[in-house]
């Protein structure tokens, strides 16, 4: 049978650039070179897509990013630029390679070779906005392209937390007392803003409404701390949630896989090694550990599984997420904290650990999102575009 042309998307423009190429190397490593051709497609942090010469090796997002800190003062990596056109067709897909013209003497002018990827399926590991957040969903889905993971609603609910707070209300879900704030509104009236959100008590977590891997995240203990963890979250986005904090949390995480028939996995326990998990103890700091299952009762667990598909089906999930808790030692009390459409792939993420757990390994997950992906793609394809 022929190889399925794989595109790994990775990179891309957000303060998670450097997590997408370590979970974009694992992918490499794992695909299964006998069924799949892997095609790596890398966009580089000013947004210019590339088709990169050879893909990233697997390495701890540790050292990807000294990696990368070292390669800022340096010149561009090599790549052909890659293009994407908007319309469904072979085409949709290709690449540019500019050629010196062989006789400039003559008047010859410079030549473009266009060559066409045809790719079968793209695998956004694009962690973040711009990637993560239903844009590169929606440039696949203008292409009819089929593509693994949610599409642009689900992909841009589970990215803006004040959107998927909203949907999680509205299915019933227990979630931790929060506000929403935007810049013009802190700006406008800061105190009229920071009695609203001290109303919540302290302490507080501040954090940019539409990242991840804890970039930009605060937590507040006392007011006179507020403003300046909010010019933390507003640096990197233009809206901030504020939540008020669980009482001694435990922080739990469940890994979803499916699309009309999700399936949870089972539950894991994240100790991290500083206060909160935050970028550094997810990704700098080694001391961090992880408990996988969680040592949770039946009962427990199974809430945890039963919320995590809740979650997955509020914001109209398909293929993959991973969905996480915080549960209080001192109450008991379960509150869901956050769904990710395109969880880590890298060599200490959660959700291949969990579904490795309950049975499924990393080889065979990929296959597994791979051909949810063609199948929802298929399903799509079906339906009518047309009245008449």
């Amino acid at each position: 049978m022929r190889k399925l042309r794989v595109g790994v998307v990775y990179g891309g423009r957000s303060g998670e650039h450097e997590v997408s190429i370590a979970s974009a190397a694992a992918i490499f490593k794992h695909l299964d070179r006998s069924r799949y051709e892997a095609v790596p497609i890398r966009i580089e942090k000013d947004g210019r897509w590339v088709l990169s010469e050879k893909a990233p090796v697997a390495l701890s997002a540790s050292e990807v990013i000294e990696q990368q800190r070292a390669q800022v003062a340096r010149a561009p990596r090599a790549g052909r630029d890659t293009l994407f056109i908007a319309h469904p067709s072979d085409d949709t897909l290709v690449t540019i390679e500019r050629r010196p013209a062989e006789d400039e003497a003559a008047g010859e002018l410079d030549r473009a070779v266009v060559t066409t990827l045809g790719l079968d399926v793209v695998f956004p590991v694009l962690h973040g906005p711009f990637g993560e957040d239903g844009t590169v969903q929606g440039l696949l889905e203008l292409g009819a392209v089929p593509y693994v993971g949610s599409g642009v609603l689900a992909s841009a609910a589970g990215m803006d937390k004040a959107a998927m707070k909203a949907l999680f209300a509205a299915r019933g879900l227990p979630q931790v007392s929060y506000e929403v704030l935007t810049r013009f509104e802190w700006t406008r009236d800061p105190k009229a803003a920071s009695a609203r959100l001290l109303a919540l008590g302290l302490p507080l977590f501040v954090k940019p409404a539409n990242l991840g891997s804890s970039v930009g995240i605060s937590k507040v203990k006392s007011a006179d701390a507020l403003g300046a963890a909010l010019e933390t979250a507003f640096a990197f986005d233009r809206k901030a949630v504020v939540e008020a904090a669980v009482p001694d949390p435990r922080e739990i995480e469940c890994a979803v896989l499916g699309n009309d028939e999700p399936e949870a996995s089972v539950p894991g326990e994240i100790i991290p090694s500083r206060e909160f998990y935050d970028y550094e103890a997810k990704y700098l700091d080694s001391a961090s550990q992880t408990i996988i299952p969680a040592q949770l009762d039946r009962p427990t667990t199974a809430r945890i599984q039963y919320l995590s598909l809740e979650a997955f089906r509020a914001i109209d999930g398909a293929g993959m997420s991973r969905v996480d808790f915080l549960i209080s030692r001192t109450t008991g009390t379960i509150a869901l904290n956050e769904i990710n459409t395109i969880p880590g792939f890298t060599t200490i993420s959660m959700f291949s650990k969990l579904w490795e757990a309950s049975g499924v390994g990393y080889g065979t997950l990929l296959d597994r999102l791979i051909a949810l992906a063609i199948d929802r793609h298929t399903a799509k394809q079906a339906l009518r575009t047309s009245a008449f």
